[in-house]
């Protein structure tokens, strides 16, 4: 962008900013508006999905194809970068939109297909086997044969408040988010609302933090805002850290300007003038995106000195953590900040009290901040309509694990967890499903008879289970439930602040336990089978006390994924004890592979491979696998040719 340019538009959206009504005038057909919106184009537009889960994909692979297309065939078009939109397992993506046609979207583009579907696409042929939908738009023509999005089944069934923008717009592009009303939210608190005010109206909106706990926003802010002191913070958590949890990552680098604008909006409520969003070093694209939504708001005149002639003041850093869990927590984070060991200390006094470097500080979550721009703009019993009475707006799950699509979605509160592992896809494969994990590595399982509960803080807390950040793993008749247990209490054991002692030593016995159980007993008595079980029942007594005693969120949770499946698995747990067996077949150490002498062609395969000659035989014979000897690797079964090798 040239700088006569930058000029033009600087000057109309600071005007926009500064409209009676920004919210009205942001969506009026003003020529420099569509042009942003790109309603109107003279030439194709081609869109491609870059993030961190459409990298894993090969995005960037599919980006630099279209790329070359584009100057092998001279085609002149501009092409565009924009987010997720949520459908991971869909990824790569690339959208195309055509002078005066829909907008539609392709799926799984791997670099080979680009050629043949922009070749169709640029002549007006649509190869239907590639695409996923179009956007519907009144002045545009639509494609024959292309559902619309808005009737596929995934996004009809979801209330996407905060992920509207989400693969739609350019996420490194201001102008895209300030087209479709952003910042007027910012805007309207500055001309017309004091910090009372803004506290006021997310009170009336109910809003509870997304980040797991659930403490009413508004109260978190009202306190800091009565706090007296010559300085205050507000911090933005985007230490994203649960295993699977991938909501705040793809919000933050599909729609940035959304979170900034509600961290400035929130750190206006509490009178601070600095505010720091903290995340994870090793999040490169989510820190690149970050760092030039921050400096596309200086430039705009959104953050600094005097924003919008308002006399207000708000500098907002970006700070790169090491990547620890712990910090998660609130205390820890502060020190991290403060540039000591990441460490929970004890409460009170509460941050919003006494925080950073002793000042008065907020920490909301990047999902709880999301949602402040539609609650200003759309009034505070407007997002309190939608959800439930004690848990209102909406909540973002991501979806992985044993389901036909990972995937991102967003629901009312209230809504059935059963309907978010629907919107996935199911369980693939025509396997049964066993139960879901949320709440990441702190949270609990909700089986199958559980599936009816309503997201909600108290409903989910009623059966045991807790909503966490969002994150949900669903588990078919595959899957090994002590093994599960056992992965995150190894990611709990080795996050451990390692401060408290009920933290530190119990999740390390805890994780002892269970790799005991999980193991080939060294002989066969008694006495072996009931150390194990005894082993089990101090497994319950070790939960409680660290439930009770640990010092912060992380040891006091812990243990809920070991509660959680003594409470619905305790067969398994006795399987594993007294029959030495898996049903799953996952705990390596517990199976016992055979060779089916009736399949077995003697080709010496397994025999040659084995890593313990646990098998014997003669060529062209039927082998056999001494069990004293086998340990269950499973390589045996992977390199026979004759599917001759089982195990129980």
């Amino acid at each position: 962008m040239d700088q006569h340019t930058n000029q033009i538009d600087l000057e109309f959206f600071t005007k926009l900013l500064n409209a009676p009504d920004p919210i009205a005038a942001s969506f009026s057909q003003d020529v420099a508006l569509d042009k942003y919106r790109r309603l109107k184009i003279t030439k194709p537009v081609i869109y491609v999905g870059l993030t961190s889960s459409s990298e894993v994909a090969g995005a960037f692979d599919t980006y630099s194809e279209v790329q070359h297309y584009l100057t092998e065939t001279g085609v002149d078009a501009d092409i565009i970068t924009v987010g997720s939109l949520g459908l991971c397992s869909f990824e790569p993506m690339i959208d195309v939109q055509l002078p005066g046609k829909c907008r539609i979207v392709f799926q799984q583009v791997s670099p080979e297909m680009v050629s043949p579907i922009l070749d169709g696409a640029l002549n007006n042929y649509i190869p239907t086997e590639y695409a996923l939908g179009q956007y519907r738009q009144a002045i545009h023509q639509p494609w024959p044969g292309v559902p619309y999005m808005d009737e596929i089944s995934f996004f009809h069934n979801q209330r996407r408040l905060l992920l509207q923008n989400c693969g739609v717009i350019d996420p490194q592009n201001i102008h895209d988010y300030l087209s479709r009303g952003g910042y007027t939210a910012f805007a309207q608190v500055l001309r017309k609302h004091t910090h009372e005010a803004v506290c006021h109206i997310v009170e009336q909106s109910k809003l509870r933090g997304r980040g797991g706990g659930g403490y009413p926003t508004a109260k978190k802010w009202l306190m800091a805002l009565h706090a007296a002191a010559d300085q205050k913070y507000f911090i933005c958590n985007a230490d994203e850290s649960d295993p699977g949890a991938f909501m705040d990552r793809l919000l933050m680098e599909s729609d940035p300007h959304r979170v900034i604008e509600g961290l400035a909006i929130g750190a206006y409520a509490i009178g601070a003038s600095k505010a720091i969003i903290y995340t994870r070093n090793r999040y490169r694209l989510t820190v690149e995106r970050l760092e030039k939504a921050l400096a596309q708001a200086y430039r705009y005149g959104l953050l600094g000195h005097n924003i919008l002639d308002s006399g207000y003041n708000l500098d907002v850093v970006l700070r790169k953590g090491p990547g620890a869990y712990v910090c998660g927590e609130e205390t820890a984070l502060i020190r991290s900040l403060e540039g000591k060991r990441g460490m929970p200390e004890s409460k009170p006094p509460y941050p919003a009290e006494k925080g950073l470097f002793g000042k008065p500080t907020v920490i909301n979550n990047i999902e709880t901040l999301a949602n402040i721009p539609t609650i200003i703009q759309k009034g505070g019993e407007w997002f309190a309509a939608i959800g439930t009475a004690t848990s209102t707006g909406t909540k973002i799950f991501s979806v992985a694990g044993k389901i036909n699509s990972t995937c991102l979605v967003e629901v009312p509160m209230g809504t059935p967890l059963s309907k978010v592992v629907e919107l996935a896809g199911g369980v693939p494969n025509g396997r049964k499903l066993k139960a879901v994990q949320i709440g990441g590595a702190s949270g609990g399982c909700a089986v199958p008879e559980n599936m009816n509960v309503p997201i909600d803080f108290e409903a989910l807390a009623d059966v045991g289970l807790s909503m966490g950040s969002g994150g949900v793993t669903v588990l078919d008749d595959t899957v090994c439930m002590i093994d599960m247990v056992k992965f995150f209490m190894n990611f709990i054991q080795k996050e451990s602040c390692g401060k408290c002692i009920p933290c530190r030593d119990g999740s390390r016995r805890m994780l002892e336990i269970l790799e005991n159980i999980t193991r080939r007993p060294v002989n066969e008595n008694g006495h072996n089978t009931l150390e194990r079980f005894k082993g089990v029942i101090h497994l319950e007594s070790l939960a409680e006390v660290m439930r009770d005693t640990s010092l912060c969120g992380l040891g006091q949770t812990a243990p809920n994924p070991v509660l959680s499946t003594l409470k619905h698995f305790r067969e398994e747990y006795e399987e594993h004890i007294f029959d030495r067996k898996c049903r799953a077949g996952v705990c390596r150490d517990l199976r016992t592979f055979y060779i089916d002498v009736e399949k077995c062609t003697g080709c010496t395969a397994c025999a040659r491979k084995c890593p313990s000659n646990a098998i014997i035989g003669t060529p062209r014979s039927s082998y056999f696998i001494i069990e004293d000897k086998c340990i269950g690797c499973g390589v045996c079964q992977d390199v026979c040719k004759f599917s001759a090798v089982f195990f129980k």
